[in-house]
């Protein structure tokens, strides 16, 4: 009797912690639905101009991106490199799908969607594998290519405040298992890391090319 009062007080306490029952679909709320789907939008929208301009340099080696200001903010020489065509078309088509799956999940929680726990865990893992291939195109960019694509950046920024988002969603709901004292960070302070992570890349840009901006 004392095992099974147990056994049945485990679920209720997972309730009280995360507001639902153990196992149960969960909901992602107004503001990260929004979220989701600004910053999907952002993507698509880089990874559309990005193509397009792709295209357009293999047919004309000598046409020049509206983002290629001057030899730093260089969007014709990323384009151009081997890495952005890693796995043997242009990466922005990847964004194009990858960006579009989180507008539409985004849009189904605006429109009351709930979502299992290990839809949650494999939306978390892409984001994750989105923000380690924005941090190799980062290295690429800044220390091989020695350009920089404003369409890119403002995917990298998309990535990393979509997947920190969904990462604190996913810690506070007790999706992904997480010390009390992380998960109350997660609910009142998780604006820091995706801020911090911008942050520490724009420093990175900025003293990469230093004597270039202050110039």
């Amino acid at each position: 009797m004392a095992t099974a009062n147990v056994q049945a007080g485990v679920p209720g306490q997972r309730q009280e912690e995360t507001g639902r029952p153990a196992g149960g679909p969960i909901a992602g709320g107004r503001a990260l639905a929004w979220l989701l789907i600004t910053t999907g939008a952002a993507g698509v929208l880089a990874g559309w101009v990005i193509t397009i301009d792709k295209f357009l340099l293999l047919e004309d080696p000598g046409f020049q991106p509206g983002c290629s200001l001057n030899p730093v903010v260089s969007c014709g020489s990323v384009m151009k490199s081997e890495q952005a065509s890693v796995f043997g078309f242009p990466n922005p088509m990847l964004g194009l799908v990858a960006y579009a799956v989180v507008v539409a999940v985004g849009a189904g929680l605006l429109a009351g969607a709930r979502y299992r726990g290990w839809f949650w865990l494999g939306l978390n893992a892409g984001m994750l594998f989105g923000v380690g291939f924005c941090a190799w195109l980062m290295y690429q960019s800044l220390y091989e290519i020695n350009a920089l694509c404003l369409w890119c950046c403002l995917a990298w920024v998309a990535t990393l405040v979509m997947f920190w988002y969904v990462t604190a969603h996913n810690v506070r709901e007790g999706v992904l298992p997480a010390p009390a004292g992380l998960r109350t960070f997660f609910g009142e302070f998780a604006f820091v890391l995706p801020v911090l992570h911008v942050g520490i890349i724009g420093m990175l840009i900025l003293t990469r090319w230093w004597d270039f901006w202050t110039g």
